[in-house]
């Protein structure tokens, strides 16, 4: 007998189920197999994705790539990049308003601040019922309420990152070393001080990153606020796309790219600097 063969026969000896199945165990593993491809092909079924609808919407699409070339702006090129920099304050001014209000809600969010165990369950849950609003969700409602204009796409942007931002200031704190607060309150510190001096200089990097990581995301998801009356160059784009001007739409798409990848180059250069410094 060969060592090979040896170790083979150790191995089934020490471990048998780890290299052969029994035949139960087998067929719980098919059966489970075969209802999630089940599950997933029902699914599809439900949604209307099937190979038809696939390829019928992909040969629309092809269509509508050939009359986007060659992008133009047709003149409209002030006015679009106007709408970009509303696009722009719209997502700092909603992330400023979110970052403001979150980091009280932070820190009586922080299980290491807020010790009484109900409190802490009860704050924890406002925010997850809160991030479970879609900020499209808010645009909507609070556009009837103030109007259009992008006016409505800030307070929606800051209502929908408020709750998530405290959640990412409340782990942050949570995960922050003890020594430096215990330090402080050793020397006669109080709370505030040991909050202060001993608790937002380990975690203010962290949430500074976390906060221009959002604003990146708030630019993103401006554009699609606007498309539902927030302005800004989502109203640009739809309008565009209202009335097929597709060589139009491929320039905004064209200008929105290239605005995207420079913030988001520039937010990297930051956070890194954050992280590291």
């Amino acid at each position: 007998m060969t060592p090979a063969t040896t170790d083979l026969a150790e191995a089934r000896r020490i471990a048998p189920h780890a290299l052969q199945r029994s035949w139960p165990e087998r067929l719980t593993r098919t059966l489970g197999l075969g209802l999630l491809a089940a599950g997933f092909v029902a699914m599809c079924i439900n949604v209307g994705f099937t190979p038809a609808a696939f390829g019928n919407g992909l040969a629309k699409l092809g269509e509508f790539l050939a009359v986007m070339f060659p992008p133009t702006a047709n003149g409209g090129e002030a006015r679009i990049l106007a709408a970009l920099g509303a696009t722009f304050a719209m997502a700092v001014a909603g992330t400023a308003l979110a970052v403001v209000a979150a980091i009280p809600l932070g820190l009586i969010g922080a299980k290491t601040v807020v010790r009484q165990p109900l409190l802490h369950f009860l704050i924890r849950r406002s925010f997850d019922v809160l991030r479970g609003i879609p900020a499209l969700v808010w645009a909507l409602m609070l556009i009837v309420a103030f109007g259009l204009g992008p006016f409505g796409g800030v307070i929606a942007l800051a209502f929908s990152d408020l709750p998530r931002l405290a959640k990412l200031y409340a782990e942050a704190l949570e995960n922050a070393e003890p020594g430096p607060q215990e330090g402080i309150r050793a020397a006669g510190g109080g709370p505030v001080a040991a909050i202060r001096f001993g608790l937002l200089p380990q975690v203010l990097p962290v949430m500074s990153s976390q906060s221009l990581y959002v604003l990146e995301a708030n630019f993103r998801n401006a554009a699609i606020l606007g498309i539902v009356g927030a302005g800004g160059i989502g109203f640009e784009l739809e309008e565009r796309i209202r009335i097929f001007a597709f060589d139009q739409v491929a320039w905004i798409v064209i200008a929105y790219v290239i605005c995207v990848m420079l913030l988001d180059m520039v937010s990297e250069r930051i956070r890194s600097r954050l992280i590291s410094g």
